[in-house]
C-alpha cells in the first residue's frame, strides 16, 4: 500500500514530523515491522544497523620510550536499543559514511594512550589485554554515539627501532640453538634408525642368503646322496658279503681247529700220555731190577738170561754150519776140535755178557772146562738149556748137566 513503510531487519525506520514517543523523543523509530507514513506530515529515513569496520595503524610510544607501530581492526555497529538508535540517528543519520573514520579516530586515541602506559614486553606478550583495555576505555564515548564495539583486535606490532628484534635475539639464538640441536638429534635419530634399518636389512639379507645356502647345500647333499645311493648300496652289499665270508671263514677255521684238536692234539696227548706211562713203567721196572741187583740176585738173573739166550746162540752157530760141507780130518779128534771151537764161541759170548754186568765174575779158563769137553756132544743142547746154578762159595758160574 502507499504510505506504508516496512524497514529491513538490519534497518531502523526513523520517522520525524510526527508525534514523538513516550520517552520524549521528537521522532519515532520503527524496527522489525511496518507503519504508515503520511508524506504531507511526516518524513521517514533509514538508519543502517549493519556492522562497520575501522582499520587502525597508529604510531605509539611505550612507557619505556620505545616507538611502536600498532595495527588494529575494530568492528562496531549501532546498538539495538531505541536510545542508542536515537543517539546514532541524531549524529550519523546524514553522515553514515563517515562513521568508520570517526570511530577509528576515537579508538586510535585510546590505543595510543593505553600503549603509552605499557611496556613492550607486556604489549607483545598480552595483546588481548591491550584490546580489552581499548574497548573498555572507549565504551562511554561509543555509548554516547549510540554505537557498540563488537570486536577489537591487535593485528600487528611494528618495531621501527629494532627493540623487539633485539629483545628477541637471545630467544631467537636459543631457539635457533635448540632448533639446531633438535635438528641434529633428529638427524642422529634418523641416521641411527636408518643404520638400524640397514642393519636389519643386512641381517634379513644375510639370514635369507644363509637359508638359501642351506637349502642349496641340502639339495646338493640330497643330490649327492642320490648319486651315491647306487654305489653305496653296492659297497654295502659287498661289505655284507665280505662280512659273511669272513664269518664263514671264521666258522670253518673253528671247525678245522676242532678237527685238528680231535685228529692231532688228542691223539698226540694220548700218545704222550702212553709214552709217559710207559716211561714210568720202565722206570719202575729198572728201579725194581736195581733193587733186585742190590739184594744179591745179579748172578741168578745173568745166568737165567744166559740160559734163555743160549738156544738162540747155539741155533745161530748151528745155522752157520747148516748146509756147510765140513771136511773133518783126523777122525774123532777133528770132530772134537770143531765142538771145542763152538763151545769156545759160546763161552766168549757168555763172558762178554757177564763183563757188561757189574758184580759178576767170568767163568774159569781152559782148566775149568775140561769136564765140559769130555761131555757127550749130543747133550750139549740139553746142558745149554738147563737152568744156571750159582755156587754159594765161589763168584764163578759153571754149567752142569742134569743129575
Amino acid at each position: 500500500m502507499f504510505f506504508y513503510r516496512i524497514p529491513e531487519p538490519n534497518q531502523a525506520l526513523v520517522i520525524s514530523g510526527a508525534k514523538g514517543d513516550a520517552d520524549g523523543a521528537q521522532f519515532r523509530i520503527v524496527t522489525g515491522h511496518g507503519t504508515f507514513v503520511a508524506p504531507w506530515r511526516s518524513r521517514a529515513r533509514i538508519l543502517s544497523l549493519d556492522l562497520y569496520e575501522a582499520e587502525l595503524e597508529e604510531n605509539c610510544v611505550t612507557s619505556q620510550g620505545i616507538p611502536l607501530t600498532v595495527q588494529a581492526v575494530a568492528v562496531f555497529k549501532v546498538a539495538d536499543d531505541f536510545q542508542s538508535i536515537a543517539n546514532a540517528a541524531r549524529r550519523f543519520l546524514d553522515q553514515q559514511d563517515q562513521m568508520e573514520s570517526l570511530v577509528g579516530q576515537i579508538l586510535a586515541g585510546h590505543l595510543r594512550s593505553i600503549v603509552g602506559s605499557l611496556t613492550v614486553e607486556k604489549i607483545i606478550t598480552d595483546r588481548n589485554s591491550l584490546a580489552q583495555e581499548v574497548k573498555s576505555a572507549s565504551s562511554d564515548e561509543m555509548e554516547k554515539l549510540g554505537l557498540v564495539v563488537d570486536a577489537f583486535q591487535i593485528q600487528e606490532v611494528g618495531d621501527p627501532s629494532g627493540y623487539i628484534k633485539n629483545l628477541a635475539a637471545p630467544h631467537i639464538a636459543e631457539v635457533e640453538k635448540n632448533a639446531r640441536i633438535a635438528q641434529a638429534q633428529a638427524d642422529q635419530a634418523a641416521t641411527e634408525r636408518e643404520q638400524e634399518a640397514n642393519a636389519q636389512k643386512a641381517g634379513f639379507t644375510r639370514d635369507s642368503e644363509i637359508k638359501q645356502a642351506g637349502a642349496r647345500a641340502e639339495v646338493q647333499a640330497a643330490q649327492a646322496e642320490a648319486d651315491q645311493a647306487g654305489p653305496l648300496s653296492q659297497a654295502k652289499a659287498a661289505q655284507k658279503v665280505t662280512e659273511e665270508q669272513a664269518a664263514l671263514a671264521a666258522k670253518q677255521a673253528e671247525k678245522r681247529e676242532a678237527e685238528l684238536v680231535a685228529e692231532v692234539q688228542k691223539p698226540a696227548d694220548a700218545e704222550a700220555y702212553k709214552t709217559v706211562k710207559l716211561a714210568q713203567a720202565q722206570r719202575d721196572a729198572m728201579r725194581a731190577q736195581a733193587d733186585a741187583l742190590a739184594d744179591g740176585n745179579l748172578e741168578r738173573i745173568v745166568a737165567s738170561k744166559m740160559v734163555e739166550m743160549m738156544p738162540a746162540i747155539v741155533a745161530s752157530l748151528a745155522q752157520g754150519l747148516s748146509g756147510s760141507n765140513l771136511s773133518v780130518v783126523n777122525g774123532a779128534e777133528g770132530v772134537g776140535q770143531v765142538v771145542t771151537g763152538l763151545v769156545a764161541s759160546g763161552r766168549s759170548i757168555y763172558d762178554a755178557l757177564l763183563s757188561a754186568v757189574p758184580g759178576t765174575v767170568p767163568l774159569a779158563s781152559a782148566g775149568d772146562t775140561a769136564e765140559l769137553e769130555a761131555e757127550d756132544l749130543s747133550r750139549a743142547p740139553e746142558v745149554a738149556a738147563g737152568p744156571p746154578l750159582h755156587d754159594g762159595d765161589s763168584r764163578g758160574a759153571r754149567l752142569r748137566g742134569p743129575a
